[in-house]
């Protein structure tokens, strides 16, 4: 697409944004259930679009994509009228007679940039969320998922008009120019690299933006822990997608004293969940290109492998892979793996733990598997990280009623339910002052006692 074409989509939605229409909640309402109801009616083209581009089975699509988005939908038809509400604060004596409130106000012409890992999921979550505020929306799928990017093209479509939602598909050359342009709120999902530049590009016209990133995930495993829960878990969490998945556990850091045993119960749970053949397992999913499947497959050193390493270069797959006696000099450590190779390295102190995670970059999200209370305390508060889970992995992110979003170098701002709507929402706040009363103390020539009454309210 031109940057003349773009360029008038957002001028549309301007236009269309100052008419006033978005700013009804019938409209917004009829907008959510317009786009949930298609949902419904295309969820065997989803399922196809994502077993094309990732490999992802049925279960696993619902599950993790759209499953998920109509979740997102229902939470915020259920409370769009209260969080659209004007929120009446207190007045202090100094304003009497007066009311203070905040009236909640979209922001314009969003702009809403989503990645390949759940090409679903990332587009029309922050989609549904910014509806819900009022606001118009130009959507930026991945060039690297496709078949998703064609059924968004599709739902969008049947859905809204291009001068309420508009999907502008391409590459690079796309972004560039949608980044040239001036939005109200840009909403960015994607590595930190890029999330850099959108940074950058937003600064120009002082764009608001949320930026949810990556980065290295950790999984303490503590000597506490109930280990053959935990490996369950974990393989769960780490191999869903391929590791695909923002917010995989990156690496677990294992108290020495279990280690050995956590391997084995890794071991167990990954013949368990996937079989022998993991290769073959029908659900098991595939790297997304073959830029990313060398890139990850570099990553594996060989000399200490334990588990699984076999790759398929026909079909971009790499068995899930566990590796250990990793330090964090090896060449796993040094970026976001984002797939299905799980380092394992060892500490014998939290203190130790704690020192080095914090050394590092905010990660998106941190696991502790613990049944010591005040080792969980201890960490929870004394990590940097965005969320996570006690005794579990990634399932923080799938209720509406948690904000999900990065800290530091994975991200900034959060969304998902109320959180969500606040994104997408200016808050203006606003003095009713009443006529029928005008205290006289802030007008000049000030006297002694309105410099009396002035300390006595302001103080």
């Amino acid at each position: 697409m031109t940057q003349e074409a773009i360029r008038e989509i957002i001028r549309r939605q301007r236009e269309f944004f100052y008419t006033g229409a978005t700013l009804n909640i019938d409209f917004r309402i009829e907008a959510l259930k317009k786009l949930q109801a298609s949902i419904q009616a295309h969820q065997e083209q989803i399922d196809a679009a994502l077993k094309a581009d990732l490999g992802k089975s049925s279960f696993e699509s619902y599950m993790c994509e759209s499953g998920l988005v109509l979740s997102e939908i229902t939470y915020l038809l259920k409370h769009i009228r209260s969080l659209s509400r004007e929120k009446t604060v207190h007045t202090p004596l100094a304003q009497f007679h007066s009311r203070s409130f905040q009236k909640p106000s979209p922001y314009g012409v969003s702009l809403i940039m989503s990645p390949w890992n759940y090409p679903f999921l990332l587009t029309f979550d922050p989609l549904a969320d910014a509806l819900a505020a009022g606001n118009t929306a130009v959507l930026k799928p991945s060039a690297y998922s496709p078949a998703t990017g064609a059924v968004i093209c599709e739902i969008v479509r049947e859905c809204f008009p291009e001068h309420h939602v508009a999907v502008v598909m391409g590459g690079r050359a796309e972004n560039a120019c949608l980044l040239q342009e001036h939005f109200d709120y840009i909403f960015f999902t994607g590595s930190q690299s890029v999330g850099k530049e959108v940074m950058r590009k937003a600064s120009e016209h002082l764009t608001p933006v949320t930026l949810e990133l990556g980065g290295k995930s950790p999984c303490i495993i503590d000597k506490s822990a109930n280990l053959k829960l935990a490996a369950k878990r974990i393989v769960f969490g780490k191999y869903l997608n391929c590791g695909q998945t923002c917010v995989a556990p990156d690496y677990v850091y294992c108290h020495s004293e279990v280690k050995d045993e956590f391997l084995e119960q890794i071991r167990k749970q990954i013949r368990k969940q996937f079989g022998k053949a993991p290769l073959d397992n029908k659900n098991y999913g595939k790297i997304i290109n073959q830029k990313h499947f060398d890139r990850i497959q570099g990553l594996i050193d060989s000399s200490k492998v334990i588990c699984g390493g076999n790759v398929r270069p026909k079909t971009l797959q790499i068995e899930p892979t566990v590796m250990d006696k990793v330090t964090f000099e090896d060449a796993v450590m040094q970026e976001e793996i984002f797939g299905p190779v799980l380092p394992v390295l060892t500490f014998t102190s939290i203190d130790e733990v704690i020192h080095k995670v914090n050394s590092l970059a905010h990660p998106l999200a941190l696991y502790i598997f613990a049944q010591d209370k005040a080792i969980i305390k201890k960490v929870t508060s004394e990590c940097g990280f965005g969320g996570g889970c006690i005794n579990d992995v990634v399932i923080h992110l799938a209720t509406s009623e948690l904000p999900f979003g990065g800290f530091g170098e994975s991200g900034m701002g959060s969304y998902h339910g109320k959180k969500g709507f606040e994104t997408f929402s200016h808050y203006k706040s606003i003095v009713d002052k009443k006529t029928w009363m005008d205290l006289p103390i802030r007008y000049q020539p000030y006297g002694r006692i309105s410099q009396k009454l002035l300390h006595l309210f302001l103080k």
